[in-house]
């Protein structure tokens, strides 16, 4: 959700810093808080290659009505020649530069793989597992571009989906300026206050879910 600046790092202290959040606003709710950061959630080399196809297939078309406009025909083994190479092409470039993928990848695209990555999260770390069903997961896909809060079912109950935007605005806004780890810190600190107000602590309650940020 809008851009996110590339040079987000989270060193060792920023982990520090960012388990300290994480513990200091469990002591005070019942909810779960978990955080993940993923460099990228697809390869998209697929993706990709599936668009560069669509764009050789509109090179042949551009290639055969030039020729007609020219009145220099072109016959079928000389286009679809130029198609093939051309689609080789695009895919030896995304072999060898990764990077390059991402614009031939559709913004929903990359939006939906990474958001799909983030309920892929909150399943396999077992927040949806928690006694209370209090588990809220705050996500970032650095290469989409891309933030989200995961929250389970009991708290979707008490809490409107507005409040998880304001807070996503918040990282988005610390991630765009490359403060990434404030960021988690920022919307950790906002994320217990909310739930305390309807997860309050409770003596002799288990931690259930690490209380660290997860890079992947």
């Amino acid at each position: 959700m809008t851009s996110i600046s590339d040079q987000n790092t989270v060193s060792d202290e920023d982990h520090g810093r960012i388990t300290q959040a994480i513990r200091a606003m469990e002591m005070r709710t019942s909810g779960e808080i978990y955080a993940v950061v993923a460099r990228q959630s697809d390869d998209y080399f697929y993706v990709a290659g599936f668009m560069a196809g669509l764009w050789a297939l509109l090179l042949g078309c551009v290639l055969a009505i030039a020729a007609t406009i020219l009145n220099a025909p072109v016959s079928l083994s000389v286009l679809a020649g130029a198609q093939i190479a051309s689609f080789a092409s695009f895919l030896l470039i995304f072999k060898r530069f990764p990077t390059i993928r991402f614009w031939f990848v559709p913004r929903s695209i990359a939006y939906r793989r990474a958001s799909n990555n983030a309920v892929r999260q909150f399943l396999a770390h077992g927040i949806h597992t928690t006694s209370n069903r209090s588990g809220v997961l705050i996500f970032v896909s650095l290469a989409e571009h891309y933030a989200e809060i995961v929250a389970d079912a009991g708290i979707n109950q008490e809490v409107d989906q507005t409040e998880w935007d304001a807070m996503i605005g918040v990282l988005i806004d610390h991630a765009k300026r490359g403060n990434l780890a404030d960021g988690f810190i920022e919307v950790i600190n906002r994320a217990g206050e909310l739930l305390e107000v309807h997860f309050p602590h409770r003596d002799g309650e288990e931690n259930e879910l690490d209380d660290r940020l997860i890079e992947i």
